[in-house]
């Protein structure tokens, strides 16, 4: 375009496609179909995506013309720029991945809207951290330091620069949040109720009724034999109805997850 007598700069575009469930970050029109995204000189298509809505640590893949590339990738005109979800339980090997590997050694850093799951995650033995009233740069500080996923309802922690590891949690009530972070990091095995204390997320040690038995209610003490005792907190928990209804709780979820 030449305007004054000085050729000026023409506004590109790129088309991009996003898959499976990044569709969720996008309004109902535009999910499952290419859009059009518009620029000047040559973004980087991290700021592209995260423009259009998606939180980068959600992304596993950017396939542009047929060639997989990293964030750093600079958008040229007329460029097709395909965008695939985090594959945790899939070889992808001959693909660039844009992220650290996964963390095999799954730890999650949970924020203060989800400590209800955060809870939740501990019955079922996953190391869980978290609580009311911690700050977004404390819940980062905290994952980045200790290698953990950070879980949150919050969008824009997720688009932090410096997050590598993340999930957004997509269902409302706890007991579909705690079946989506078992399928989608593959958790069923790795289940091992009652080895973390719900209060604290310390590990729980059997102890010797003995020891304890002055801090414990009479009717416990006479009617159960099994303790165990948080390392942390030092709460102490026992095979009382609660367990056993908690139990149930485990196995139907356990067997709804398998279905």
């Amino acid at each position: 375009m030449i305007k004054n007598g000085i050729s000026e700069p023409q506004k590109k575009q790129a088309n991009f496609r996003f898959y499976e469930e990044l569709n969720d970050f996008l309004p109902r029109s535009k999910r499952k179909k290419d859009q059009v995204y518009r620029f000047w000189g040559r973004p980087s298509v991290k700021d592209a995506i995260e423009a259009l809505g998606i939180p980068h640590p959600e992304v596993e893949i950017i396939i542009v013309d047929n060639r997989s590339v990293g964030f750093n990738y600079r958008l040229k005109n007329n460029d097709r720029v395909a965008v695939y979800p985090v594959f945790e339980s899939l070889d992808i090997s001959p693909l660039l991945r844009l992220r650290p590997e996964p963390l095999r050694k799954i730890k999650f850093s949970v924020d203060g809207n989800l400590e209800k799951l955060a809870r939740r995650l501990r019955l079922l033995g996953f190391d869980s951290c978290g609580a009311s009233g911690i700050t977004k740069d404390e819940l980062i500080k905290k994952a980045l330091s200790e290698k953990r996923i950070i879980l949150t309802t919050d969008k824009n922690i997720l688009k932090q620069k410096v997050v590598t590891h993340g999930y957004y949690i997509r269902e409302k009530t706890i007991e579909k949040q705690v079946k989506e972070i078992l399928r989608r990091f593959d958790l069923g095995d790795q289940v091992k109720p009652f080895t973390r204390c719900m209060v604290c997320n310390g590990i729980l040690d059997e102890i010797n009724k003995q020891i304890i038995k002055s801090m414990l209610p009479e009717n416990v003490h006479k009617h159960c034999e099994r303790f165990k005792q948080c390392t942390k907190c030092k709460k102490i928990y026992w095979e009382g109805t609660h367990y056993i209804k908690m139990q149930h709780q485990i196995d139907k979820l356990l067997c709804e997850y398998r279905d």
